[in-house]
């Protein structure tokens, strides 16, 4: 059968800087389930994972070149971020089902003009996370959603931790509070994201079958904002109204329902 290519790169800096390991785990979980997501959806395939920091000044092993410059110390130096951030993303992609097979890494400083008090480097890291997948002919683009549609949600219950992440992503680094800096990094769930896929994986082979059809109509990623952004982008593509009811959003504490939305 034909099938079309699903690509996708993107970016997951701010929470590498913060916790290297969590920080590119979740980066690489996050282009996953955009490719999953694509049209009515699609099947994640293969990843890549690249990286760009300041000089990494190994001990003992400092280079001429490498001069000492301050950074902001609730993040990770990039000797750190080198030790941790790669092995996050590949263990992502090795606990969800999906072989990372390229990338790329360097490190870049470079002064400013003579007397200036600016110098040029990477202290917040450059990490891309992508992959890529196919998708039936069938799938590509989607469906229009009927009155009384049913909103599913799958995968694991909300919790306090991500909240702010999106925002934190535009701020210099320092600018909020250390704790809301670490509360904005995402905890991946590679198990949990191989169930969902696994879901999705069963809905679009219903469609190869004679007669019968992808019952998903339309799907969306869960990002930045949680089901708080979401469920609002699903609804308005639908050119729908909806009917949500907040309390049944499993999450694990009752106490946030309003909040959990990472």
């Amino acid at each position: 059968e034909e099938v079309h290519i699903v690509m996708k790169v993107e970016t997951h800096t701010h929470p590498t800087a913060i916790s290297p390991f969590s920080g590119a785990a979740t980066g690489s979980g996050g282009e996953i389930r955009d490719e999953g997501a694509t049209g009515r959806g699609a099947s994640p395939k293969a990843g890549l994972m690249g990286f760009s920091v300041s000089h990494l000044r190994i001990p003992g092993h400092q280079q001429p070149w490498e001069a000492t410059i301050g950074r902001p110390d609730r993040i990770a130096s990039p000797m750190q971020i080198m030790l941790a951030a790669p092995i996050g993303g590949a263990a992502f992609n090795n606990e969800f089902g999906r072989p990372n097979i390229l990338g790329y890494f360097r490190t870049f400083e470079a002064p400013g003009e003579s007397g200036s008090n600016f110098s040029f480097g990477y202290h917040k890291p450059i990490m891309i996370a992508g992959g890529l997948g196919n998708i039936r002919p069938s799938d590509v683009e989607k469906a229009e959603v009927p009155v009384g549609a049913v909103l599913t949600v799958i995968g694991g219950p909300a919790m306090l931790i991500g909240l702010g992440g999106g925002a934190a992503s535009s701020m210099g680094s320092g600018s909020s509070s250390e704790d809301l800096d670490y509360a904005s990094v995402q905890r991946g769930n590679p198990e949990m994201q191989r169930r969902a896929q696994q879901v999705i994986d069963s809905c679009w082979r219903i469609g190869m079958t004679e007669g019968r059809h992808n019952p998903i109509v339309i799907i969306h990623d869960v990002g930045a904002g949680g089901l708080s952004n979401a469920i609002p982008e699903l609804v308005n593509h639908s050119r729908r109204g909806a009917i949500l009811q907040l309390r049944d959003i499993p999450n694990v504490d009752s106490l946030y329902f309003t909040m959990l939305n990472s």
